[in-house]
């Protein structure tokens, strides 16, 4: 049987009894809530839940589970001429969802910004026959094992011609963005650029929920790794969350101020 951690939406494989404590919610870039650590069965959410689409434009779709599950991230599906690729993960893999993603051609990739997003992207990786490509500094953050999942290392892995996945760190050791060199360029960050409200600017953090920050030298190097990068929009994990117009200064200028604020 699969359950899943409702806090941080993280699956687990289980015989009989749930499991005592969910190893990503005790590390301190998640949290177990004041009225402890609560469990729902795959199939039950399926069940309970479905996922709300939204096409930001005709090769860009955004996915994410209503009522909102556990972090309440959204997925993105490039459309692109290599096939589709699923960035980030959510947890409910209803029918209509399967029907929908195998109508579109199914997917070539799963790659993933951090372990919080993990969920039960070995269900989907199954579902459609797709790799899930992880980087292998964050590999003991993996809590079912799967065929399809891929560790790479290094600083970038090529998932097609104009798409790629480039580690930065920070918030994970292997945290990622992926680039997408289209038109002006886009970059889907998850929250290891995290886009502020107003999107107006972005900011970095080593734990959301309990606000403690990186070190500027940190920030430093995730903003001069991007200054190479050609993007103009940048999509973060919350709905809403999305920059649409020089994106790359907004992040270079945000670095500034967030490194400032350290001095």
């Amino acid at each position: 049987m699969i359950t899943l951690c409702k806090a941080c939406g993280t699956s687990y494989e289980v015989a009989d009894a749930l499991p005592e404590h969910c190893d990503i919610c005790q590390d301190e870039r998640q949290y177990v809530p004041a009225t402890g650590q609560e469990w729902v069965d795959f199939v039950a959410l399926c069940a309970s839940h479905t996922n709300k689409w939204r096409q930001h434009d005709s090769t860009l779709l955004s996915i994410r589970t209503v009522p909102g599950f556990a972090i309440d991230q959204r997925a993105f599906i490039l459309r692109t001429p290599e096939g589709n690729i699923l960035w980030d993960c959510i947890a409910t893999l209803d029918d209509a969802t399967k029907m929908l993603i195998t109508s579109l051609g199914g997917l070539k990739a799963i790659a993933i910004s951090h372990p919080h997003y993990y969920t039960t992207m070995q269900d989907w990786a199954d579902e459609f026959n797709a790799p899930i490509y992880l980087h292998t500094n964050d590999r003991k953050w993996v809590m079912r094992d799967s065929p399809w999942i891929k560790f790479w290392d290094g600083d970038t892995l090529e998932l097609t011609r104009d798409v790629s996945v480039i580690r930065l760190g920070g918030h994970f050791a292997g945290g990622c963005v992926l680039h997408w060199a289209r038109d002006e360029g886009v970059v889907l960050s998850g929250d290891i650029v995290q886009v502020t409200p107003g999107a107006h600017a972005v900011s970095f953090m080593w734990s959301y929920p309990n606000m403690l920050p990186l070190p500027a030298a940190t920030v430093s190097d995730i903003t001069h790794r991007l200054s190479s990068v050609k993007f103009k929009q940048l999509y973060g994990a919350f709905e809403g969350k999305d920059i649409t117009k020089n994106a790359d200064d907004i992040v270079q200028r945000s670095g500034e101020k967030y490194v400032s604020c350290l001095k």
